[in-house]
């Protein structure tokens, strides 16, 4: 006699919630005139980054993030789209991470990271109307202003060395990870900002301060949840960046990656906008009371 899946079953009030929580998403960016786009999962080059890997496909790759094809759209004259869509990253997997997974992405012309933010904060008030989380019996308050944090207090506060010490020993990561996030978004979101310059990736530097980046990465309740640019519209500067990443990852024993020539071929017509990746997942989780990513999926790798 075959038994009924119960550790499935279970994720019935979770499953609902997510499909709950999707809907209230959709909305949300249809009511102030979002397009839903979507765009191939099978890509000929991801943006090369460091500490991602991509899933091969043939002699293409499964993406990694609907980025580069989504700005291709702001360069043709979208002026404010959003996508959800699984992705894939090699490799990852944990109480907070899955190799395939959700991301929600949005971008738009005419703003910057700031008003970004604004619209994250817009976007929790939505789905949680009371302004209040719950998680392990601590209370996380979502009224605003939300707290801003720069990389650089952030290392100082809570760190066992400071940003310039972890940078030059290449620790950045690990610190990041260990010593600081645990200590973001306990009692109110952060929004973590004004990365190095040397962790850009694909945002502007900041006017007036070149030194730091556009940048920024919400956290509640130690989990980061989204990462955000002011857009960089410099194609030279970006293919350059994407050279120095290539060859951070082939130096480490990495297999190469193809540079997205089409991406930088039109990024010099794409018009200043921001954008953003968060983790549909996580978010979920956070909304749910969920300890762990597997609880709101309905099947993990592990279960195929």
């Amino acid at each position: 006699m075959i038994e009924q899946n119960w550790a499935l079953a279970r994720k019935t009030n979770k499953l609902t919630e997510r499909a709950r929580i999707v809907a209230d998403i959709r909305a949300f960016f249809a009511s102030r005139g979002y397009l839903e786009v979507e765009t191939p999962h099978r890509i000929p080059a991801n943006a090369p980054e460091p500490y991602i890997d991509a899933v091969s496909s043939g002699d293409w790759a499964l993406h990694t993030s609907p980025e580069l094809a989504m700005k291709r759209l702001l360069a043709a004259g979208y002026e404010q789209i959003f996508q959800i869509c699984r992705v894939w990253r090699d490799g990852e997997r944990g109480q907070y991470h899955l190799p395939e997974f959700t991301l929600l992405e949005w971008y738009r012309t005419g703003i910057d990271y700031h008003e970004l933010m604004t619209e994250c904060t817009e976007l929790l008030y939505v789905l949680v109307p009371e302004r209040k989380l719950t998680r392990q019996g601590r209370t996380i308050d979502l009224t605003a202003p939300w707290q801003q944090l720069t990389v650089s207090a952030a290392f100082s506060q809570y760190a066992s060395m400071s940003l310039d010490e972890a940078l030059v020993s290449d620790r950045f990561e690990e610190i990041l990870t260990t010593e600081v996030e645990p200590h973001l978004g306990k009692a109110r979101p952060t929004f973590l900002t004004e990365y190095p310059t040397c962790l850009a990736a694909l945002a502007r530097t900041k006017p007036g301060e070149p030194q730091v980046a556009e940048r920024f990465e919400l956290y509640i309740d130690g989990l980061e949840l989204a990462n955000a640019f002011s857009e960089l519209t410099d194609p030279q500067e970006q293919r350059s960046r994407f050279e120095a990443d290539e060859e951070t990852r082939r130096s480490t024993g990495k297999s190469p990656y193809p540079l997205p020539e089409k991406f930088l071929n039109e990024l010099a017509t794409m018009p200043e906008a921001a954008g953003i990746a968060l983790g549909l997942d996580r978010l979920v989780m956070l909304l749910t009371g969920a300890v762990n990513i597997d609880e709101v999926v309905a099947f993990t790798t592990d279960e195929l």
